[in-house]
């Protein structure tokens, strides 16, 4: 058992599965993973950056 809470969330981090990068775009303006999905009929996935309001797809 752990002596401590900050050693259980150091040992649960180890095991727990790593999110796969594309699964979070980054803005390519500024780098922020504050981004939303777009409706739109372009064909492709349109995103907007909630930060800055750059939009890309």
């Amino acid at each position: 058992m752990p002596a401590s809470i900050l050693e259980e969330v150091h040992d649960l981090l180890e095991v727990a599965p790593k999110r796969r990068r594309a699964a979070r775009p980054d803005c390519p303006s500024r780098g922020s993973v504050h981004i939303a999905e777009v409706l739109g009929d372009s064909g492709g996935i349109p995103y907007v950056c909630t930060a800055c309001g750059h939009s890309w797809s």
